[in-house]
């Protein structure tokens, strides 16, 4: 099935990018949901100020990935955003065995039901026992949230110093245009795509509609507090890992979109 999701030549179609020199690469590839929805996918590498890295979402670990990992520095942090996003851990751990891994409850036991590579996580967020440090350098540079009423159990970065947003499912930006500018592929054809497409981009209130109905419509409450929380942090930038970089005017997208959320949130629900 992984065949169907990514692509064949990820060395060839992937998109190394700077967002912040020195500081943020972005790794935008081809990704098609169930083979057929084109949203893109997007690894993100994020260098602390100490030299060391932090990967979230890793995509495939091509040579020119290692080159430019070599680069930057050493990674010393790899973490799926959800339990979706965990493709890749596998080789990213066998090529960086030091690096501590983090994800949300449920992925351990999912990638073992799967046959995927073992990995050993360091650090498993969950809502009954969350996590409240990864170490000190992480810390200073990061906060971060685990939102478990989201269907897919999504965890939210935001780095404070560039103050940029790290998320994969939690928003989208559609469509996904920089992930497939390699490829001959049109990131907005096929009907499903379009579909998937209207309730994905930003503008209008169909994002905010599929948010509410659908990816918090298990715990609305606890999504909402989620949402809350991820609102009072200071960031300008999102990288969504479906969809292009947000690269200004974030906060205000993002409280356009999780309106009725917050608004939940403020009566105390």
């Amino acid at each position: 099935m992984t065949s169907k999701l990514v692509p064949s030549n990820p060395s060839e179609v992937m998109v190394i990018r700077d967002v912040v020199p020195r500081t943020i690469t972005t790794l935008s590839v081809p990704f098609a949901r169930m083979g057929r929805i084109k949203i893109g996918g997007r690894g993100t590498i994020v260098r602390l100020q100490n030299g060391s890295l932090a990967v979230f979402s890793p995509v495939a670990l091509t040579e020119d990935v290692k080159q430019k990992v070599a680069e930057l520095g050493e990674v010393k942090y790899i973490a799926a955003l959800d339990i979706e996003h965990h493709i890749f851990l596998g080789p990213w751990h066998a090529a960086y065995p030091n690096a501590a891994v983090m994800g949300p409850e449920g992925l351990p036991e999912k990638r073992k039901k799967q046959n995927n590579e073992p990995v050993p996580f360091a650090h498993v967020f969950s809502k009954s026992n969350p996590v409240t440090s990864i170490d000190a350098d992480f810390d200073r540079e990061f906060d971060y949230e685990f939102v478990p009423a989201h269907a897919n159990k999504e965890l939210v970065f935001i780095h404070k110093p560039t103050r940029t947003l790290i998320e994969a499912d939690f928003l989208f930006n559609y469509p996904s245009i920089e992930q497939y500018s390699k490829t001959n592929d049109n990131p907005q054809s096929g009907l499903l795509t379009k579909l998937f497409g209207y309730f994905t981009k930003t503008q209008g209130t169909a994002q905010k509609r599929f948010v509410w109905y659908a990816m918090s419509a298990s715990d609305r409450a606890g999504f909402a507090r989620s949402a809350s929380k991820i609102n009072e942090w200071d960031f300008d930038r999102i990288i969504p890992c479906h969809g292009d970089v947000i690269e200004s005017g974030g906060k205000g997208i993002y409280q356009r979109i999780m309106e009725w959320h917050l608004e939940l949130a403020k009566k105390g629900l």
